[in-house]
């Protein structure tokens, strides 16, 4: 083997450099904690405004930031990753639509991977996951041991798009149907055409009724609301 690709091999992810990712991280909600590497960023600004981690049905791409480790790379946006480590350039965190459960690796520059399967194997399993819009469970760093999604108030969730999810769990689902039909009918007056403060969460088509239109828009964007 060429020496050159030896060095590859072993050094790979290393020599990832460090691209920009526009992030769907709630900006309100972006922190999780590392019990020996304090806290990370799933949402920052560099090195452009709204960088950080951005996550799709099948895996997580971008960077998180931590202030006493420096980067943490969860892929290259090329997944979802075979986590070979045969093939170090193969790492990245993947995401399973249907359980919400993460797994592969991340690579920090400064403390090596982390194992986005460790909380499934702790003798008390809990899982780095997605519960709704909200990251849930435990990753395991050899290096810097646990980081922590499931604290009460300093949390990492999404920030996506999806107007019939009223429940904001990141599923349009049979609670959104539910809130929809009980909000039937005309807006209370006065209600302005088009003014999200006049007019019901269940108006999507803003004409201040819900009615058929809205309840085809609804079931049209039924599941979840990743792209």
């Amino acid at each position: 083997m060429r020496l050159t690709t030896i060095i590859a091999t072993i050094l790979g992810p290393m020599l990832v450099t460090h691209a920009s990712a526009q992030s769907n991280i709630d900006p309100g909600h972006k922190w999780a904690w590392g019990e020996n590497c304090g806290w990370t960023n799933w949402h920052h600004d560099a090195p452009e405004p709204g960088d950080g981690v951005f996550v799709t049905q099948t895996h997580l791409a971008g960077f998180v930031w931590g202030e006493n480790i420096g980067w943490i790379n969860v892929g290259n946006g090329d997944g979802p990753y075979a986590n070979d480590m045969a093939d170090s350039s193969t790492f990245g965190v993947n995401h399973d639509l249907g359980t919400g459960e993460l797994s592969g690796f991340a690579w920090a520059e400064n403390v090596g991977w982390i194992n986005f399967d460790g909380g499934a194997m702790a003798d008390e399993p809990n899982p780095a996951r997605l519960d709704g819009c909200r990251f849930a469970g435990f990753a395991w760093g050899e290096n810097i041991g646990w980081i922590n999604f499931d604290d009460e108030t300093h949390f990492v969730s999404l920030d996506l798009v999806c107007p019939a999810d009223f429940t904001n769990d990141c599923d349009v689902e049979a609670a959104d149907l539910a809130e929809l039909l009980g909000a039937w009918g005309p807006c209370d007056e006065p209600c302005e055409p088009g003014d999200p403060a006049t007019t019901y969460a269940a108006d999507l088509s803003g004409d201040c009724d819900v009615e058929a239109f809205d309840l085809a828009m609804l079931l049209g964007s039924w599941g979840t609301c990743f792209e």
